[in-house]
């Protein structure tokens, strides 16, 4: 991170325990040194196991991963850092509105049988990422299945945006999620799912009003996991 990244990131860090004089050792490492590490792998998809020496140890780093992850603290400093970001747009820090799509892209050979598929229409041996983000193109919500998994069966993951951010009142998609997810959505948590359809006159890509704003999160590839 830079330093105006980091700036913006440290307030929103829990404060070690022999901080706040409830005793305990100072840690070894600093936080940013962590995040650095853990950006990274998350980036360059390497293992935990490949960590470059210029962060800390792979173990330290993924054990305060794991510790941030069991705490559920990613999820809250990425929906805090969100909402600053939406205000900044202009926007109320809640989303009212949101879009979802899906991708499908390759697995690694390492990758085990009973979490791959084939996507027949994408012609794709792998994995698919089912993503929901606001009207600014941030996250709200993903789920990762096998490739062969179909869009209106994985759609569940508005389930959890839905409850996660409760002001969320209106999803838009594309055709892959038509039939019965429309009214499970409307009766199940009063979200409305709008299907946004391109022109049987239009050839070639298009960008659809509302709906392309979730394709800006698949322009860069993915680490192969």
């Amino acid at each position: 991170m830079s330093d105006a990244e980091w700036a913006r990131v440290r307030p929103l860090l829990p404060v070690p325990g022999w901080m706040r004089g409830q005793g305990g050792q100072p840690e070894a490492y600093r936080h940013r040194a962590m995040l650095d590490a853990i950006g990274y792998l998350v980036d360059t998809g390497i293992k935990w196991r490949a960590m470059p020496a210029d962060f800390p140890p792979w173990g330290r780093v993924y054990a305060f991963f794991r510790r941030w992850r069991d705490h559920d603290l990613v999820r809250e400093c990425h929906d805090r850092l969100r909402g600053q970001v939406r205000e900044r747009a202009g926007c109320d820090a809640l989303p009212t509105a949101g879009v979802i799509d899906s991708q499908s892209v390759k697995a690694d050979a390492v990758v085990g049988a009973g979490s791959r598929g084939f996507d027949g229409g994408k012609l794709v041996n792998g994995r698919k990422r089912h993503v929901v983000v606001d009207i600014v193109g941030l996250l709200l919500g993903v789920m990762v299945t096998a490739a062969d998994v179909c869009d209106r069966a994985a759609a569940h993951v508005l389930e959890r945006v839905a409850t996660a951010h409760h002001r969320l009142a209106l999803v838009r998609a594309d055709g892959g999620y038509t039939g019965s997810l429309l009214e499970h959505c409307l009766a199940a948590f009063a979200l409305v799912v709008a299907i946004v359809k391109r022109s049987d006159n239009v050839k070639g890509l298009v960008a659809l009003p509302k709906r392309w704003i979730v394709e800006r999160l698949f322009v860069s590839p993915a680490p192969r996991r």
